[in-house]
């Protein structure tokens, strides 16, 4: 008669239960944290989502001229309405490593061209072409309001929930 062979592995497979009562972690329901951090980004989404249909809708329906800087910008931001969604479904709490950046580094373009704008950084530095000027205005709605400023106030939105679902996502 043989003797059934014992491996370091067996006393481990004898000591689990066959009958668990906890579901397998994919599909237990997600905590409040996990669920809150979903809708962060879901936001941070929506944000770019409109900024990306703001941008086209300037430049292909108002024929309005686009600068250098703002298709810096641009660069940064149509990712962000790309890129979001795949950290959605299903949630990935990484998506704010890969999205952040774009994020900062658009916001800090934003800033740059604002600055233009409003006349603060000399005219000398201006990185557009001829013909198509950076420091001009062609929007102004409530006597301040421009398309930078606007620009600014997305980027910031969507770092902002960015951290702030990077800070409820759970470990």
């Amino acid at each position: 008669m043989a003797v059934p062979r014992s491996n370091r592995y067996s006393a481990q497979l004898n000591a689990v239960p066959s009958s668990s009562t906890m579901p397998p972690a994919h599909l237990r329901p997600p905590t409040p944290a996990a669920v809150r951090a979903w809708q962060l980004v879901f936001a941070a989404w929506l944000v770019a989502s409109t900024s990306t249909l703001g941008a086209l809708f300037f430049g292909e329906v108002m024929h309005y001229p686009t600068c250098t800087l703002c298709w810096y910008q641009r660069i940064f931001m149509f990712p962000l309405a790309v890129l979001l969604p795949f950290g959605l479904f299903p949630y990935d709490p990484k998506v704010v490593r890969y999205t952040l950046p774009l994020a900062g580094i658009g916001g800090l373009i934003a800033i740059f061209h604002q600055l233009l704008v409003a006349g603060v950084i000399p005219e000398s530095i201006k990185p557009c072409m001829p013909g198509v000027p950076c420091s001009v205005t062609v929007v102004t709605w409530f006597g301040f309001l421009t398309i930078p400023l606007l620009s600014i106030f997305a980027f910031i939105s969507i770092a902002a929930l960015l951290l702030a679902a990077h800070s409820r996502s759970p470990r």
